[in-house]
């Protein structure tokens, strides 16, 4: 999954105005113009579409961290060098954060998306990378969680 398209479904799963996302971008010391808001959420392929870097999206999930579960005192965003790819299992990670997610919320959106998983396989997710049981979160993961979460929040009105 692209960065843009994991930033398009955070918005619309959490019901987020461009209003409120310019607010979170600006609590990490990161404002960005309405235009290149509307930029970044623009499909692949459209006139406007500007690629989100990977920097970008960690800023934005430290943002939606802080906006969430309030500003830890004392810190500052982590900043990925230019070059750094931010993994799925880091964006899962933060949204888990963000969320305040336990480990039942967490399996009880992948259910909803009609993607379960077991609770070792969630907890490998989590691991860090030179464990001996860390497992790499797929693409489709990621995206049916999302879509578990976008379920959650927005309730019946996604179920048309």
């Amino acid at each position: 999954m692209i960065t843009n398209d994991v930033l398009r479904r955070v918005r619309y799963a959490l019901q987020l105005n461009d209003k409120k996302m310019l607010e979170i971008f600006a609590s990490v010391d990161n404002a960005i113009d309405e235009n290149y808001l509307h930029s970044i959420m623009e499909k692949e392929g459209e006139e406007n579409f500007v690629f989100c870097r990977d920097s970008l999206l960690s800023l934005f999930l430290d943002g939606l961290i802080n906006d969430k579960r309030g500003k830890k005192e004392g810190s500052s965003p982590i900043i990925l060098p230019a070059k750094a790819i931010l993994s799925n299992n880091d964006i899962l990670r933060k949204l888990r954060i963000a969320l305040n997610f336990k480990e039942q919320d967490m399996l009880d959106a992948l259910n909803s998306a009609e993607f379960p998983v077991s609770k070792s396989e969630l907890s490998a997710l989590f691991r860090k990378k030179d464990h001996r049981n860390y497992k790499e979160c797929g693409d489709q993961l990621l995206r049916n969680f999302l879509n578990g979460i976008t379920k959650r929040f927005r309730g019946s009105e996604n179920e048309a």
